[in-house]
């Protein structure tokens, strides 16, 4: 309430936790599901742990932001390998030592841009390099949309489904989305994604697919098989340096909420806040056994189709997440969902993504025929989805960490243009 007695106006970037937005918060929830499972599940940690860590994550990073940007932390897919290749060496204990430790190097950049200035950051991250690691992020995860859709698993290795069943499944699942976000009305209209996973469920049905018997079996509820960390040199020298690649997609996808939101996050509340909301979000995961966290590019993607800028509706996706954790039945549900309900809706998300940034390109104007900017706006996008890969020893970049490296190391390298 104001002074004078009306009611306070929340602009749509404002924190307004309302209860009538837990439903678009679940749908949020419902975009990062299987990514957020997914990196447990290979790695061997626990999918309810992730589901725990993503949630406290998303609101200590929250609370470390207050509650200004619109983004939502979970399991990242950056660490997949070296989670497996730590736990087989060293053991689950001291690769969680390793992890956590991974979140001081959120700090050293953290502490860089506040004492340098944001400037910094903008002259080794342009728009020129952001923009096209913000497309290899929707392209390099295009196969996984398109192999759901068609009934496989995300690597492509296993048909689950026959695929002109699952492409019924699928496409009405894309289908009522889109025609949900473009003719929807009032509250409807905020809710596509979680219309068209009805939609495409109720297909599913129809068809018969799915497997309900781990359901059945399934208890209520059960606690999350926390797991603590053991600290050792080795594990946490492997593990540091490969932040610096999510720690570059953290850059990105502020970026690219702001471009969405048309609020410039990188000044109010500062990368400089987030990259810390975020080293602590991934330390606090690794203190009970979860992998670390990282911004999702699929809830931001959400986030640009439904145009809920809010960022309270976070924070019913992170009480959601908790809530899930817990409660074994749910969780076992959603996970056994048929998979071309979600490929889907990951095709036009992460076709959403690739548009942002490109949108970023068109929005800084540059002269993309430019040789210096072709040269690195081309190996970028190359590099990261054409599968290119460098190794040294046991440590392999590739995919949207080496577009990232890539990008920065040309920005930093390649003489400038005279004019």
């Amino acid at each position: 309430m104001s002074l004078n007695g009306s009611r306070r106006e929340f602009a749509p970037t404002d924190y307004n936790l309302r209860f009538r937005d837990c439903l678009i918060g679940a749908q949020m929830l419902f975009v990062a599901f299987g990514a957020l499972v997914l990196v447990p599940i290979l790695t061997g940690l626990d999918s309810n742990v992730a589901l725990f860590t993503a949630g406290v994550g998303t609101l200590l990073f929250q609370i470390c932001t207050k509650g200004k940007v619109p983004i939502f932390l979970a399991s990242s897919f950056a660490f997949i390998a070296p989670i497996i290749y730590g736990v087989q060496t060293w053991g689950v204990a001291q690769t969680l030592g390793g992890l956590v430790c991974s979140g001081f190097v959120y700090f050293i950049l953290s502490g860089l841009i506040r004492w340098r200035g944001i400037e910094v950051v903008l002259r080794v991250l342009p728009p020129v390099v952001t923009g096209p690691v913000i497309m290899v992020i929707g392209l390099i995860l295009a196969p996984v949309a398109v192999n759901m859709a068609l009934g496989k698993t995300g690597d492509g290795a296993v048909q689950l489904i026959p695929e002109e069943t699952a492409l019924w499944v699928s496409m009405t699942s894309l289908l009522v989305t889109v025609l949900v976000s473009l003719l929807g009305r009032g509250f409807l209209r905020l809710m596509p994604i979680l219309c068209g996973i009805t939609a495409g469920f109720l297909v599913s049905l129809y068809l018969g697919l799915g497997d309900w018997t781990k359901v059945a079996a399934t208890p209520w509820m059960s606690l999350p098989q926390f797991t603590f960390p053991e600290f050792a040199w080795e594990p946490i020298l492997f593990i540091m340096p490969i932040t610096l690649a999510p720690a570059i997609e953290h850059f990105g996808d502020v970026v690219a909420i702001s471009s969405i939101t048309g609020r410039d996050y990188l000044k109010d509340p500062g990368v400089h806040t987030t990259m810390f909301g975020d080293g602590i979000a991934t330390m606090a995961a690794g203190f009970v056994g979860g992998p670390p966290c990282t911004t999702y590019a699929e809830v931001i993607g959400a986030v640009s189709l439904t145009r809920v800028f809010n960022p309270a509706v976070m924070t019913w996706a992170a009480l959601c997440a908790i809530l899930l954790s817990f409660v074994s039945k749910i969780g076992a549900f959603l996970s056994s969902i048929p998979v071309p309900v979600m490929g889907g809706i990951m095709i036009l998300l992460f076709g959403a993504i690739m548009v942002v940034g490109l949108n970023t390109l068109v929005r800084a104007g540059k002269d993309l025929m430019e040789p210096r900017n072709m040269v690195i706006v081309a190996l970028i996008i190359i590099f990261g989805v054409g599968g290119m890969q460098f190794s040294i020893g046991s440590f392999k970049l590739g995919g949207i960490g080496l577009a990232a490296v890539t990008g920065v190391a040309l920005n930093l390298f390649l003489p400038r243009s005279r004019s």
